[in-house]
């Protein structure tokens, strides 16, 4: 595993791949910026990307994913730093870049008069697509999205699901190299978000590289790598796996616990204030508990006891990517751990 380096400001960075690139990288930053005026809305971010995998990049609203995406798809112009995507410069080859990227953006412009078909034609025509060639492409990608029963349906007629999957089978029209998806998954339903990320590992199999910003922590769980990006700062970056194993993540003296149990939030208000719990976050009928090392069970569950909760399992756990980036975002804050 990597160790914790110092950016030039200070700022706590954790890179579990040090200066090692991929062995071929399909994307690479480095001091990527991008100022608005008095405005720092990227700061100094560095990563790479290797060909075929799918990078998670992940932080709070407006700390700067989607400036870091426009940057490399060449429609913002950084600042200072570079970066190249699959080859090319993103900043003195911009339009050559245009045919190696795919990009689907949290709107991406669906023409909603049109239909589905239509608005497959349409786009692969403005890639210089035409006869044929353009009709075998079109044809690929009904099939590729199972979009066969929707081609005759306007746009605005869909689902946000299914203008999800047409919205990425016009961005992949042109076979990009690189896919950047912004929040791709954001307003549709749970089981349209599992099938989209199925069409997202098929690509992947077939050696297309993803670049996909998310909220979402159980989609962060299934990157190869991820990167968290706060108050426009690059803070961590690495496996899953990885970073959960970061020593300020899982503090000395310390161990996580399971804890299920009934009248989850009646629980959830008795135990957070018991001496010894560092913290407790509540997922469904179970709460994750940060305790201290030398905390028995018998005491936790004499707590539950004492306001009325008899029934409870408890069990050792691993943190979590949630816990990862909170853990980092409070020390980068400086607010501890």
């Amino acid at each position: 595993m990597g160790s914790k380096s110092q950016s030039n400001t200070n700022n706590a960075f954790w890179n579990l791949n040090g200066m090692i690139l991929p062995e071929e990288p399909m994307i690479q930053c480095q001091g990527l910026t991008k100022k608005f005026g008095s405005f720092v809305a990227v700061d100094d971010v560095s990563f790479s990307v290797a060909k075929g995998s799918i990078f998670g990049f992940l932080g709070p609203n407006g700390s700067g994913k989607s400036t870091v995406i426009r940057m490399l798809c060449g429609i913002l112009q950084p600042t200072s730093g570079q970066g190249t995507v699959a080859g090319i410069d993103v900043v003195n080859n911009s339009e050559r870049l245009k045919g190696k990227i795919g990009y689907m953006s949290q709107k991406f412009s669906l023409y909603d008069e049109l239909t589905a078909a239509e608005n497959l034609f349409f786009y692969g025509q403005l890639y210089g697509l035409s006869g044929e060639g353009l009709k075998k492409r079109t044809d690929e990608l009904i099939v590729l999205t199972h979009l066969e029963n929707y081609l005759d349906r306007r746009a605005a007629l869909l689902s946000g699901g299914w203008r999800q999957r047409l919205a990425m089978a016009c961005a992949l029209v042109h076979k990009p190299s690189v896919l950047f998806l912004d929040e791709p998954t954001a307003g549709i339903d749970p089981v349209a978000r599992r099938e989209l990320w199925d069409l997202l590992f098929e690509f992947a199999s077939q050696g297309m590289t993803l670049f996909v910003t998310t909220h979402y922590m159980d989609e962060a769980e299934r990157c190869s790598h991820v990167g968290y990006i706060h108050l426009s700062k690059l803070i961590a970056c690495g496996p899953p796996d990885e970073l959960k194993a970061l020593p300020e993540v899982n503090p000395a003296g310390t161990r996580r616990v399971d804890v299920t149990c009934d009248h989850i939030t009646k629980a959830f208000q008795g135990i957070r204030a018991l001496p010894g719990v560092r913290s407790a976050t509540v997922f469904g009928q179970s709460m994750h508990l940060l305790v201290d090392a030398t905390m028995r069970d018998e005491a936790i569950r004499g707590e539950l006891a004492r306001v009325g909760i008899t029934q409870v399992d408890l069990h050792p756990i691993g943190p979590s990517l949630e816990d990862v980036f909170v853990a980092l975002t409070k020390l980068q804050d400086g607010g501890g751990a």
